[in-house]
């Protein structure tokens, strides 16, 4: 059993081939995912999508890289997450990769969905990526360890990751994890316990090895188990029993 943990089954590369990516998901034992918006424009698809399919979960939430879309405030979250199918709030967090300048109307943003979220007691879907320090002076300061979430897609160092953990988030693993030169990564994945991890494929990109380049898809979340278990020297069963547990405590047994 496996769960994709972070999937964004809507955007343009798989929202015309939903069977083909449900069936793989199917053949590769992979029973649920959750779809994650990254805007409120898109957020109805993502909606419609948990909807349809009772194994696929959704959340609400507007990723960082979108400085021109409009302000949200803690209301609009907190009334769109009592949608029963929604499970989280995010991806939200910080982004200062693609951004230049001044980068306060994301940190406000950031600050916005925490509140939101403690609010509505819902989990954080947290991007960080080149900000993991004010990424966790924020989390601290908006205590967003009330409600707890995932660092997604994780790509920082081993002490990033204990204190995103010392704060009571998840580990999130994708497909980076296979890569040849993901060096520092694979240790981390050494080192993060179990009971704190979780897998995903942020499809559709970042496909793992031996699909690297292609279209990512939910099911072929099991390369990211599979490379886990060989890094830790333990069967694929176990990372798959590990990860899916804590999904579901994490999104959906609360």
């Amino acid at each position: 059993m496996l769960v994709d943990s972070h999937c964004h089954l809507n955007f343009p590369e798989l929202s015309g081939r939903i069977d083909e990516a449900l069936a793989l998901m199917r053949d590769n034992r992979v029973t649920h995912a959750l779809c994650v918006s990254v805007t409120l424009q898109d957020f109805p698809q993502v909606r419609a999508l948990a909807e349809r399919y009772p194994h696929i979960y959704a959340s609400v939430g507007v990723h960082p890289d979108y400085p021109d879309v409009p302000l949200v405030t803690e209301e609009e979250l907190i009334d769109l997450a009592r949608h029963p199918r929604i499970v989280a709030i995010g991806e939200t967090g910080l982004d200062y990769f693609r951004i230049e300048g001044d980068c306060e109307w994301q940190r406000e943003r950031f600050r916005t969905h925490i509140r939101a979220a403690r609010r509505c007691r819902k989990p954080l879907i947290i991007h960080t990526r080149e900000a993991a320090a004010d990424t966790l002076r924020i989390m601290s300061e908006e205590r967003a360890g009330e409600v707890g979430g995932v660092m997604h897609c994780f790509t920082e160092s081993w002490e990033v990751a204990q204190g995103a953990m010392a704060l009571g988030f998840y580990i999130s693993f994708s497909g980076i994890v296979t890569f040849k030169n993901a060096v520092g990564l694979k240790e981390v994945a050494r080192r993060v316990p179990l009971e704190r991890m979780l897998i995903e494929t942020d499809a559709p990109y970042l496909a793992p090895v031996p699909f690297r380049g292609k279209t990512n898809e939910p099911g072929l979340v099991k390369y990211v188990a599979e490379e886990i278990a060989r890094l830790r020297g333990i069967g694929p069963d176990e990372v798959g029993a590990a990860t899916s547990s804590n999904f579901f405590k994490l999104f959906v047994s609360g």
